[in-house]
Formats: C-alpha cells, sequence, structure tokens
C-alpha cells in the first residue's frame, strides 16, 4: 500500500514557525507520526521542482543530503536541509516532502520557489552623475535574484553615499513591481529623497581650557560651522572657502584630529568624554564634544639603543628634539617616519629596508617623560628584481633606462621616488595613478620593486582655423612623442603610421592661409642620444613666407587707416574684400632657420643640472617690406646659445612641488670688430648694415611651486611664483640688433602678422605689444622683466584629462634700451584662468586679466587671453 505523506520544515531558527509548519505538515498526512518514538529511514530517491535556473544536484548538494543517507523523521537532518536553503537567500519557499515509504526506504521532494530576477532597476529624484556612481557601487543589475539582503545592503550603501555628500537626511524607498512582460521577474525602483544637504550650524566645546575654541575649530579639516558675518570675519578669509556639509566619515576623522592637537600641544593624555550630534532644524545641526584635557608633558630626555650604523647624537640631531621642549608626539611621528629627511628615510636611503623605530615612554615623572627610541636596522637589502606593470607604449629598455633602481644595488627609498618623477617626466604614464611598491624578502634580505604604471596617449593633433588680415588661417601640428628613428626604415615594426617605441618627439607644423601666409616646421629630439646616457640631440628646421598688399590697392581701398604700422587700420577690415587684387608678391619677408643642440645631464651641483649648447642659423629676406626696420635686403644670424637649467618639479601637468630654472647667454659673432665698415654713417635702411647681425642676449627665468596641503593629497593647492629678466646687447652701439628683441604684452602667443624673428613675452591684462614705449619698431623691447605669482587648485586629474583653475598677480614691463631699464617700474595685472589638457590636443586655457596701469596713455583694463599649446 502506497503511503503519501509531507513534512514541511520552515527555516526559522528558535522559531515558533518550525514547530507550527511541523505540526501542521503532519495533521495533513495519512499516517500517524510519533514524536515519541520517531523512525530512521534510508533515502532512496532526491529529485528537484520549482527551478528552472540551476541544476538539480548543485541544489541537492546545497541541502547536504544524498541518496543511501540515513535520515530521521521526524528529525533534525530535514530540519537543517532547509535551514541550508534559506541562508542562501535565492528562494521565497522551501519545502522537502516525502512522496513515497516502502518499508525502510524514503523517496523525498525538494519543492522551492525561487526569488524573482531583476528585470529593469530604476532612479528617481537624482542626477545622471549620482546614478552613475550609484550603479557601480550597488551593482543591481539585469539578471540580478532580489535577496532581502541585496536590498537592505542597496539601501544602506545608498545613505551612506550621500551622507559622504552631506545629505545626512536622505530618505530612500525600493519598490518591487511585477514585470508583467516577463515571468519572475521585477522591476525595481528607487526611490530617492535627499532632501536638504545638512550643514553644521555650530559646534560646541566643554572642558577646553588649555586650547581655545577657535584652536580647536580649526583642528577640524572639514567639519566647519556654517560661515557667517560678521561674527566669523577675524578668524580666517580661508574659512570662507572651507567645506561646511556636514559627513559622518569626516566627523569622526576630524575628532582624532581634536585629540592630535591637543598630543601636538603635549597633552598625551587628552580624551574625547563624549560628543553628539543634535538637529538645529530641518537643514542644520549642532554638534557637542566634552573633551578632558589631562596634564601637559614636557621631554626630560631622549635616548637610542640599538642603533650601530649611526651614532646616537647624529640620530637626535636628525630627530630635532631636545629636552626640555614640550613633548609633541605629532613632530616625534614626523622626524622618525614621515619628513623627507626622517631618522627613517636616513636607513632606509642606504638600504635597510628592515628598519623600524618604536618610540617608549621609559619614565613618566610628573609633568617629563623620558623616551626611549628603540632601533631595530636588519640587515641592508639589495634589489633582487625590478619589475614593471601597466607599460604598453614603450620598449621596456627605454623605460628601465630612466629607473635609479636597478637589480643588485643597495635599496633606497630615495632613488624609488626619483624613478617614480623621471618616468613621470616622461609623459607617456598617469602621474596621478603611479604606485611603486618594494617588496621585501626577510629571509633572502632582498627586495623586489614593482612599479605599477597606466600608460596614457601622448601624442597631440592640434587643427585650428582662424580669420586673419587676409582671410581664413589654418592651422595642421602633429607632435608624435613616442617616435622611433631606428625604425624609420622597418614598417614592420610600426604601430599605426609611425614608428614608435622609443621616447623620441617628432614634431610637424603647418600653417597657411594659400599666397599670403605660410609656414612650415619640423623638429626632432632623442633625449638620449646614443641610447646609454641621458644626452639630448635636439634637430630643427622652419620655414616662413609672407606677402603684403599692393601700394596701388592700399591708397584705392584703405586710404582712412590709421598710422600705428603703414598700411593697417580701421577701415583695413571694412573696405579689404578682393585678396586676389590686393595680393602683392614683390612685398613679402621670408625666414628660413635650423638649428642642432645637444644638452648633458650634469652630475654636480646635483643630477636635476643639465647644460646645452645649441647652434642656429636664420635667415631673413626681406623685399620692400615696410613693417619692420630693414625693409629690403638678406640678414644672416649665426649665433649659439648656452644654457645651463634645473628642473626638479615632480609632475609636468600638474606640479605640486619642485622647482625650475634657467639662465642662457645666445652670442653672435662680433663682425663690427673686424669687418672694416662705419657703421656710424651707415642708415638703418642700408642692407649692408644688417647683413650679419651681432648681439648678445641674456636671460634668467626661475618658477617655484610650493604646495599648500600635504603633498600626499591629490587636490593639493599649489602657489607658483616665477621671476624672469631678459637683456639684448650689442657689441657695437650703432649696430643694435632689430631680430631678437621682446615683443611684450597679452597672452604670449606668437602671431605671424605681427612679429619677426623676435621674442614674445606674455603679460595679461595689457594687448599684445602693447608693452614697451611707443608705436612701431620702438615697441620691441631690449630688455625685460616679468613677476608672477599664481595660486592654482585641480579639479580634475585623470588620465583622459587635466583641468586645474588659477587666480593670479602679475607685473612686468620692456624698455627699449638698458639705460632705460627699472626694475621697479612695473605694469600691474590681476585676474583669473583655468587650464585644460588632453592627451590628444595638448594644453588649452582661458585666462581674464584687468590691467591696473596706463600704456600709451591707456589703461590696461579687462582682457581675454587663450592658451593653445604651450604654458603662459
Amino acid at each position: 500500500m502506497k503511503i503519501l505523506f509531507t513534512i514541511t520544515f520552515l527555516l526559522m531558527l528558535f522559531s515558533n514557525e518550525t514547530v507550527c509548519a511541523q505540526n501542521d505538515s503532519i495533521a495533513k498526512t495519512k499516517v500517524q507520526i510519533s514524536y515519541n518514538h520517531p523512525k530512521r529511514y534510508k533515502i532512496a530517491d532526491i529529485k528537484v521542482t520549482g527551478i528552472k535556473n540551476y541544476d538539480d544536484f548543485v541544489l541537492i548538494g546545497f541541502s547536504g543530503l544524498s541518496v543511501g543517507d540515513m535520515v530521521t523523521i521526524p528529525g533534525d537532518e530535514i530540519t537543517t536541509a532547509v535551514k541550508r536553503f534559506w541562508k542562501h537567500g535565492l528562494f521565497s519557499d522551501v519545502k522537502i516532502l516525502a512522496t513515497k515509504l516502502e518499508g525502510d526506504e524514503v523517496w523525498l521532494e525538494i519543492r522551492l520557489k525561487q526569488r524573482p530576477r531583476i528585470s529593469e532597476v530604476n532612479y528617481h529624484g537624482i542626477k545622471k552623475g549620482e546614478r552613475e556612481d550609484l550603479e557601480a557601487r550597488l551593482g543591481l543589475k539585469k539578471g540580478f535574484q532580489v535577496t532581502p539582503n541585496l536590498m537592505d545592503r542597496a539601501k544602506i550603501v545608498i545613505q551612506k553615499f550621500f551622507d559622504g555628500k552631506g545629505f545626512k537626511n536622505v530618505d530612500v524607498d525600493i519598490v518591487q513591481r511585477d514585470d508583467l512582460s516577463k515571468e519572475s521577474e521585477v522591476i525595481v525602483d528607487i526611490n530617492i529623497n535627499k532632501n536638504e544637504k545638512t550643514k553644521i550650524h555650530r559646534i560646541y566645546f566643554k572642558g577646553n581650557t588649555a586650547l581655545t575654541t577657535g584652536v580647536l575649530k580649526k583642528a577640524m579639516k572639514k567639519t566647519n560651522e556654517k560661515f557667517s558675518l560678521p561674527n566669523d570675519w577675524k578668524s580666517s578669509i580661508l574659512e570662507a572657502f572651507s567645506t561646511k556639509k556636514f559627513t559622518s566619515e569626516e566627523y569622526e576623522k576630524d575628532k582624532q584630529n581634536i585629540i592630535a592637537k591637543y598630543n601636538e600641544q603635549g597633552y598625551r593624555d587628552a580624551v574625547l568624554l563624549s560628543d553628539s550630534v543634535v538637529n538645529y532644524n530641518e537643514k542644520l545641526v549642532d554638534i557637542f564634544l566634552k573633551l578632558e584635557e589631562g596634564n601637559k608633558y614636557y621631554l626630560k630626555d631622549i635616548r637610542f639603543v640599538g642603533n650601530t650604523q649611526y651614532d646616537s647624537n647624529y640620530l637626535e640631531a636628525i630627530l630635532s628634539m631636545k629636552p626640555g621642549e614640550v613633548y609633541n608626539q605629532k613632530k616625534l611621528n614626523e622626524r622618525l617616519s614621515l619628513d623627507e629627511d626622517a631618522v627613517s628615510n636616513i636607513y632606509y636611503n642606504n638600504g635597510y629596508i628592515f628598519f623600524s623605530a618604536d618610540p617608549v615612554e621609559v619614565d613618566v615623572d610628573n609633568d617629563s617623560i623620558s623616551l626611549e627610541v628603540r632601533i631595530q636596522e636588519g640587515p641592508q637589502a639589495t634589489i633582487n628584481r625590478v619589475i614593471i606593470n601597466g607599460n604598453d607604449r614603450l620598449y621596456e629598455d627605454i623605460v628601465r633606462r630612466e629607473l635609479r633602481t636597478k637589480p643588485g644595488t643597495l635599496f633606497s627609498r630615495e632613488d624609488l621616488m626619483r624613478s617614480v618623477r623621471e618616468i613621470a617626466q616622461m609623459g607617456h604614464f598617469d602621474p596621478e595613478n603611479m604606485d611603486p611598491k618594494p617588496l621585501p624578502d626577510p629571509e633572502n634580505g632582498t627586495v623586489d620593486i614593482q612599479y605599477n604604471l597606466t600608460s596614457k596617449a601622448n601624442d597631440q593633433i592640434e587643427f585650428s582655423a582662424g580669420w586673419g588680415q587676409t582671410g581664413v588661417i589654418g592651422k595642421l601640428s602633429l607632435k608624435f612623442t613616442n617616435f622611433s628613428m631606428k625604425n624609420f626604415l622597418n614598417p614592420k615594426t610600426y604601430k599605426g603610421i609611425i614608428p614608435q617605441g622609443e621616447g623620441q618627439t617628432l614634431t610637424l607644423s603647418g600653417q597657411t592661409n594659400g599666397r599670403y601666409y605660410q609656414a612650415y616646421s619640423i623638429s626632432f629630439m632623442d633625449p638620449w642620444f646614443g641610447g646609454r646616457r641621458p644626452n639630448t640631440l635636439s634637430v630643427s628646421a622652419y620655414f616662413s613666407k609672407q606677402t603684403d598688399i599692393s601700394s596701388s590697392y592700399y591708397n584705392n581701398n584703405l586710404s582712412n587707416y590709421g598710422s600705428y604700422y603703414p598700411g593697417y587700420g580701421s577701415g583695413y577690415g571694412n573696405n579689404y574684400n578682393n585678396y586676389e587684387l590686393a595680393y602683392d608678391p614683390d612685398k613679402s619677408i621670408m625666414m628660413l632657420g635650423v638649428a642642432v643642440g645637444y644638452g648633458k645631464r650634469l652630475n654636480w651641483p646635483d643630477d636635476y643640472f643639465q647644460f646645452m649648447a645649441t647652434l642656429n642659423y636664420q635667415m631673413y629676406i626681406m623685399h620692400d617690406w615696410a613693417y619692420f626696420l630693414v625693409q629690403n635686403g638678406t640678414s644672416h644670424n649665426v649665433n649659439l646659445e648656452l644654457m645651463l637649467q634645473r628642473n626638479s618639479i615632480d609632475n609636468p601637468l600638474y606640479t605640486r612641488h619642485g622647482s625650475q630654472f634657467s639662465v642662457s647667454v645666445s652670442a653672435t659673432p662680433p663682425y663690427s670688430l673686424w669687418d672694416g665698415k662705419d657703421y656710424t654713417s651707415m642708415s638703418d635702411s642700408d642692407p649692408n648694415k644688417f647683413k650679419f647681425i651681432e648681439y648678445h642676449k641674456w636671460k634668467f627665468k626661475a618658477k617655484l611651486f610650493s604646495p599648500l596641503a600635504p603633498v600626499a593629497v591629490k587636490r593639493t593647492p599649489v602657489l607658483m611664483t616665477r621671476v624672469e629678466y631678459g637683456f639684448l646687447g650689442s657689441y657695437n652701439s650703432h649696430k643694435r640688433s632689430p631680430f631678437e628683441t621682446f615683443y611684450m604684452g597679452g597672452d604670449g602667443m606668437s602671431g605671424y602678422s605681427s612679429t619677426y624673428a623676435t621674442e614674445t613675452i606674455g603679460l595679461r591684462g595689457y594687448e599684445n605689444g602693447s608693452i614697451a614705449g611707443n608705436a612701431g619698431y620702438s615697441s620691441y623691447g631690449h630688455a625685460y622683466s616679468r613677476l608672477a605669482m599664481e595660486l592654482r587648485y585641480p579639479f580634475l586629474l585623470e588620465p583622459s584629462s587635466t583641468i586645474y583653475g588659477l587666480v593670479f598677480a602679475e607685473a612686468g614691463n620692456a624698455w627699449k634700451d638698458l639705460k632705460s631699464f627699472n626694475p621697479f617700474d612695473l605694469k600691474r595685472s590681476v585676474g583669473v584662468g583655468a587650464r585644460i589638457f588632453l592627451p590628444m590636443i595638448g594644453l588649452m586655457g582661458i585666462d581674464m586679466a584687468y590691467g591696473f596701469d596706463k600704456v600709451n596713455g591707456k589703461r590696461g583694463g579687462w582682457h581675454p587671453h587663450f592658451i593653445i599649446g604651450q604654458e603662459f
């Protein structure tokens, strides 16, 4: 006789539901089961029903039951199996049924009801960017099963996400509704009401007597009171720009900052007894903190033990803490391990990577503390392997030659950080995501160095068009920063259209608007000429030609033009319509130049120095060119430039610290000393006077970058200060060079129609070329100075783009001759701007500047300035 009965167990540990479910099931069976006399059965078969997306053997494995197992009915084995299914959270209903009993054998059916899967997730009440961030954090995707844990976690993650943005009272409601078009699938609607951003009304301290409330508030970096006037105006102007939103994460950090501030002042026993955050209203909260300061402690004495490589007196000098000083735990930590010249770095830079220093308070007597710094030096570690990950742009030997960490040499933290800096200077890897990792092996006394790099595109393409005096001007520039000259004749090695992999730079540029103007240039630079030493070779050449309008067209159409330059004026743009009729090929200026440079990295005073020598040749051919001192003839400029420069900046895109300076002199041969010509009687318009140009030119440039926050902080504001001077001298006062002068003012960008063989110097807040005296040729200075300060703040530092803003103050001037030079007679300006660097385009920027002083009787006023392809 076949007997069918049902035994149902529900997973509710220590719950009445399990007992009730068993009683209900037993009541419906056709066989009376005695709980006082349970019976053992052998499982003859197990089948699974109600599930489509899982294999039976997987689900049977979940249960822990197997065919042939002995189970007690009623008993713990079935109950435990049900609990296992509930624990996975994938099922909304779980039953284990006995479908057949025969002798001492039982046939079981595991009947499951699967939780629905997600068919669609909708976010309501938030912005697109917030939705994208949440999608990445939550992981709620189509096809995922809906479980209580998943929904609870989603709610917690959303609340924590918006709490970090200052929305402490965010409401989250997650609603599931059946998808009528898809069986067993639901649409999940996540309704978010951020409410008002939570800000801080007031912060109240209790129990502080040694440190004022103002000092403690400043110690809280991110938890700041709502700024108001006039009560808070004395505290700090910077406070007006500090974070006002309240976030739990930053609040916890700032509570630690308060105790750290006390420890810094010698109060080692200071504790935060209690704190509370109380709603002031719907938008504001008040914070109450109760402190116990304890006593102020001083250093009684400091001893070093365990040090064998360095004398204790030397380490005490490095520590820079003396008996009698306040017991400053912050300074102790910095001087032991954090500062660049800390005690730990003295060891790390000499191979002692296993070094440790543990400061122990060995004696506390009233308000005095005796410190014992226990040193464990360990063995000196040599570098075993150097591993480079993430490089897919350069040949590996090109990267390795920049490294200071070589296998077989002693480990040095200084060399490690210098290697990171050198890799960043190459420009092929994201400097914000470099992750060098020393991997020590104590057993062998060695260390592996692992450089984790993120490649980024560095080649640049510039295509631009603008309107000039003779129509549309087009420019195309290609800059390949990973060129490989040795593979130029081997097309099989090409990556794309050019050979790549050696980090050489090839630049091709062309600019034209047809017959009126055209310019072409090519340059090549190898930073490791020969491949063995960091010696630079550079070669470049350029050609340009510009033509003028005919005299007849000028007389007939442009007679109402002004007098700043012959042939230009207010009527120029209005009447200059037929360029073909205006074109005069007999009026032109042609420029041709080549240069070869060789640079060598120096080891003294340090290896940030480089010496560069460049031989330049330029030829200028002029035909009736009315806009320059030399209007006819050919001029030759042969000069040698010598430059000493030092560059220690950490990052070429957004520099946080370091400096750049250069001093250079370029000079031609002094032809007037031996050519036998009497230049006192020669007119400037005589072509023979400037056939061979002579001059000596001196320049000094310096930039200093000072971080205004710890360098480890990614968004570090930086103060950049700059000083520049330039002087153009002559061997013969009657043969002053009309070339290589200084054209000052404006954006500092060279324009083809305004400058000829002169150096453009920007001065924001003034018109291009307006500085340095009167109109015409005299506006080209023979001396200049420029001073500037810029406060920079980064908004985006990613491989795809770098964006930062700046405010600046600037001053400068240019003078017609060296006798007029006055470093205190400067034109001043202030302004704001922004810079964006895109890998394929390069640097772009805009500044809005106001010039305070008058030039040629006119105040500078407001001027926009655009920056393309170069740093201002």
